[in-house]
C-alpha cells in the first residue's frame, strides 16, 4: 500500500540536527527536479525579500519565513514526519504509533511537497515554505514542473498493492496515477454526512485518523474493494464508486456525521 499525503502549511522548527543531505532522500528520481527548485528558492529569497514574499503568496506576519527559505541548505534537517504539523498530522500521531506501525509507516506513507516533489515520511529535511501552487520566476509552476519526473518515477514507488490518495488538488495536480496503477487507486473525500459537503477541517482531521487506523491495525489492502471493506469494518461509514472504465480510480467518500 502507498498512502498519498499533502504536506502541511504550519511546520515544525527545522532544530539543531544535521543539515540536509539530498542525496539522502527517497525517490533519488526526483533529484535533479529538487536541485532545481532548491536552488531558485534559495535565491530568490536570499535576495529581494518583498519579491519573494509576492512569489509565495506570504502575509506580512509570515515575513520570517522568508529568511528561513535563504538557510535551507545550512539548517537543521529532522524526520519530515516530525516536519509538518496541522490537523491531518495531528490526528495521524506518528510519533505514538507503536513500532510495527512506524514501520508501516515509514514504508507506505508518502508526503507530496512543492520543494521536495514527494519524501518518505523518514527523510530528513528541513522547515521551508513553498506550497506546489508557487509559480517561480524561473522554473515557473511548480505544478507542472514536478509532473514530468513525478510520471517517471511514483509508477514504480506504487508497487503492486493500493495506492490510497488523500491529497488535495494541487497536490493532486503534481502526479495522476495512469493505466494499471490508477485502476488500483482510491481518491479518498471526507463528507460531513447530512449536507454531503467537504468542510476541510474534519476532512483532514479524518483522513488523518483513517490512516491511523490502517496502520495501527496492520492492514494493507491489495486494492480499492478491500479497502472499502477495511474501512467498514473499522467502523466507517463509507460510499465507493468503481470506475466506469479502465485507468480510472476509484471515488471513495467517508461520511461523517459530527464536526470535529
Amino acid at each position: 500500500m502507498l498512502v498519498l499525503l499533502p504536506p502541511s502549511e504550519g511546520k515544525a522548527s527545522s532544530g539543531r540536527g544535521a543539515p540536509l543531505k539530498p542525496e539522502s532522500l527517497s525517490l533519488p528520481g526526483l533529484a535533479q527536479a529538487r536541485a532545481a527548485v532548491l536552488a531558485e528558492l534559495v535565491d530568490l529569497c536570499a535576495g529581494d525579500e518583498e519579491k519573494a514574499r509576492e512569489v509565495l503568496g506570504l502575509s506580512e506576519g509570515l515575513r520570517g519565513e522568508v529568511a528561513k527559505n535563504a538557510e535551507l541548505r545550512t539548517a537543521g534537517a529532522r524526520p519530515a514526519g516530525e516536519v509538518y504539523t496541522g490537523v491531518l498530522y495531528d490526528a495521524l500521531g506518528l510519533a505514538s504509533l507503536d513500532a510495527a506501525a512506524k514501520r508501516r509507516a515509514a514504508r507506505s506513507l508518502l508526503v507530496f511537497s512543492g520543494l521536495w516533489g514527494a519524501v518518505r515520511v523518514t527523510d530528513r529535511i528541513p522547515s521551508y515554505r513553498c506550497s506546489m501552487g508557487v509559480k517561480l520566476p524561473g522554473l515557473g509552476a511548480l505544478g507542472t514542473h514536478w509532473r514530468g519526473p513525478m510520471a517517471e518515477v511514483l509508477p514504480e514507488a506504487a508497487g503492486s498493492g493500493l495506492v490510497l490518495d488523500l491529497r488535495s488538488a494541487a497536490y493532486a495536480a503534481a502526479w495522476k496515477p495512469k493505466g494499471e496503477v490508477a485502476g488500483r487507486t482510491a481518491t479518498v473525500r471526507v463528507l460531513h454526512a447530512p449536507t454531503r459537503k467537504v468542510v476541510s477541517h474534519f476532512n483532514k482531521a479524518t483522513k488523518g485518523r483513517i490512516v491511523r487506523s490502517l496502520l495501527t491495525a496492520g492492514i494493507a489492502p491489495a486494492g480499492p474493494g478491500e479497502l472499502v471493506e477495511a474501512l467498514r469494518d473499522l467502523g466507517y461509514e463509507v460510499e465507493a464508486a468503481a470506475p466506469g472504465k479502465a485507468g480510472q480510480a476509484w471515488a471513495v467518500d467517508v461520511l461523517v456525521t459530527e464536526v470535529h
